[in-house]
């Protein structure tokens, strides 16, 4: 095993990352390896200079402030991984710092904007409870869509109105399920009986029609098709549903720290964007509802 290989064994088995992260942690460090090849540097050996080149390559390659610092980030691990592993005394990355991104505050459906959406899902299709028990989960319970396609049959409790996500890190947690999340995944329940559930894929709660495990990217899909059809021109995507479940339970008064529980976020820092959310939100709603705003 190489020491990038060994560094991605150290990330998923010590550190408990998820496959994502861990591809890509894979994909920043092959594009530094890349670079100092070129240069005739062993990553091991890069001084603080190799990096700056580096990261400068990055900017004129027309790399964005915010994919800059996440190699940044992912370039100082590595080395604080390597003076763990003994392989160096000194960090070159110690006074590297990564670009300013600024705060970008992600697209938000109001109450109204996801009752649209909803009502556009068509029951008469075979996928159509599917995806009404889908979208009321991902907006009743604010799960990431990784949590939302991995959801098993035996780690729900429809009747105490519950269940149990795996999260980041292989982190798990109960979730409370909302009264319509109950409803609409027996009736999905129903449904999902009459198909040929693929090996492997029994206990998965959601399926697509060949009886296995819902992808990410399809479920990005029957989000960005039903959004269209309900006239919405927003950029939205799964995520859009946690941040308008974390920003409408801000908006009625929730704590901030029972939103990082039902979050799953390790970090109150994590959550706190949902305060600036919250305002920009609130603005929103004021301009679009306010007789006086309404007017001017």
């Amino acid at each position: 095993m190489n020491i990038n290989e060994d560094y991605l064994y150290f990330l998923k088995f010590e550190k408990g990352l998820s496959v994502n992260s861990v591809l890509a942690y894979r994909r920043d460090l092959v594009k530094l390896t890349q670079y100092l090849s070129f240069k005739g540097v062993e990553i091991t050996k890069a001084q603080q200079d190799d990096l700056l080149g580096f990261i400068s390559h990055l900017g004129v390659s027309g790399v964005k402030p915010r994919s800059q610092a996440r190699i940044i980030s992912g370039m100082k691990s590595f080395y604080h991984f390597l003076i763990y592993k003994s392989l160096r005394e000194d960090d070159p990355t110690t006074l590297i710092e990564g670009p300013k991104t600024g705060l970008v505050l992600p697209d938000v459906l109001s109450e109204a904007e996801i009752d649209q959406i909803i009502q556009c899902i068509d029951l008469s299709k075979p996928e159509g409870q599917r995806n009404k028990a889908m979208l009321e989960v991902l907006y009743g319970s604010g799960v990431r869509v990784s949590e939302l396609t991995g959801i098993k049959i035996s780690d729900l409790n429809l009747d105490e109105g519950y269940m149990k996500v795996e999260g980041k890190g292989s982190k798990q947690r109960l979730v409370p399920l909302s009264d319509p999340s109950v409803k609409m995944i027996h009736l999905w329940m129903m449904d999902r009986h009459i198909l040929n559930v693929n090996k492997g894929h029994e206990d998965i709660l959601f399926l697509n029609r060949r009886g296995h495990q819902l992808t990410r990217a399809m479920v990005f899909h029957i989000i960005k098709t039903l959004t269209e059809l309900a006239g919405i021109k927003k950029k939205i995507s799964p995520h859009t549903f946690r941040h308008s479940f974390a920003t409408h339970l801000l908006a009625h008064g929730a704590n901030l720290r029972a939103i990082q529980q039902l979050l799953g976020h390790e970090s109150i820092t994590t959550t706190e964007i949902y305060t600036h959310m919250d305002l920009h939100f609130l603005k929103e709603t004021l301009i679009n509802c306010h007789p006086y705003f309404k007017k001017r």
